[in-house]
């Protein structure tokens, strides 16, 4: 089966290419879901060339999962919600990248996150996930804050939560820092005895391996291990600050996305809690609203 479609309406691709995966999904005109594909990561920060393996992994997993042939991505526009493309060099090399689809809209998945989340209108998010970050865009204000990528920043993320859970059992083992059921929780979870035993399981490793912690510490701190606490409340602090510089622009709606977004809720302050709405759309679909966008502004009535 291949698309039957016209000029005037053509199938579109919204693709979130975040640190940990990758998903791509085919809508039809009405925002129906035709299909949908994940893949792997997809920051180009980790390397271009897995970011595009896992782009066209994603495509064509969701051509398939619409009954469609691999040759019909050269008929869908697509929009790229990319990690990363923030820093200027990547946005460059990703806009040069000679894609298979018959038009490429790309802008940050922080951006698409927004879109999606409002449906198109305007608003504020967060994401609190593998990484942290948060966008708010008012007419033509927009503010664009954190995102700088783990190590160098996320703070309150999920990788963010690893680290600091990995630092505070070592510091443990090593007797320089305060007893924590962080340090059995670790040992535990990688099945070693030992400080050297967690640091060859991290040293090296990327944001995702530090992010699968963050439960540990987020359950250490709901037992009341004072180390655990102290982490918990230093991350929600920031992600609260945070949203409350989004707020200076006066977003009509903010919500907040990524795996941490509903275990922080407790954590946060309750006047950045109680802005809170529910997300209307994911990612993928805001990277479908930027692309149409895109495409309606540069196409012939």
């Amino acid at each position: 089966m291949g698309l039957n479609h016209t000029k005037a309406a053509p199938l579109f691709i919204g693709i979130d290419g975040g640190g940990s995966k990758c998903r791509a999904t085919i809508y039809a005109s009405d925002d129906t879901v035709l299909g949908t594909g994940v893949a792997g990561r997809a920051n180009p920060l980790f390397g271009l060339s897995q970011t595009f393996e896992s782009i066209l992994h994603s495509t064509e997993l969701a051509l398939i999962d619409a009954g469609l042939t691999l040759a019909d991505s050269k008929s869908l526009v697509a929009g790229l919600g990319v990690a990363g493309v923030n820093v200027p060099h990547l946005y460059k090399e990703m806009a040069q990248w000679k894609h298979p689809f018959a038009q490429m809209y790309i802008t940050t998945d922080l951006h698409t996150a927004c879109i999606g989340a409002h449906h198109g209108g305007e608003g504020a998010v967060i994401i609190t996930g593998t990484g942290s970050c948060g966008y708010a865009q008012v007419g033509d204000k927009y503010l664009s804050l954190g995102g700088h990528g783990f190590p160098l920043g996320d703070k309150g993320s999920g990788a963010w939560f690893g680290l600091k859970a990995a630092e505070a059992a070592l510091l443990d083992l090593d007797g320089f820092g305060p007893k924590t059921a962080l340090t059995e929780q670790l040992l535990n979870y990688y099945q070693v005895n030992e400080a050297l035993g967690i640091v060859e399981h991290l040293a090296g490793k990327s944001s995702s391996c530090y992010a699968v912690l963050a439960r540990l510490v987020l359950d250490c701190a709901h037992e009341q291990d004072e180390v655990a606490k102290a982490i918990v409340k230093d991350g929600a602090a920031y992600i609260s600050e945070l949203a409350k510089k989004l707020f200076t622009i006066n977003p009509p709606r903010f919500s907040m996305i990524g795996g941490l977004a509903e275990p922080l809720a407790p954590w946060l302050d309750k006047a950045v809690v109680n802005k809170i709405s529910p997300v209307m759309a994911p990612p993928e679909m805001g990277a479908c609203f930027y692309a149409r966008q895109c495409y309606d502004s540069v196409e012939p009535n």
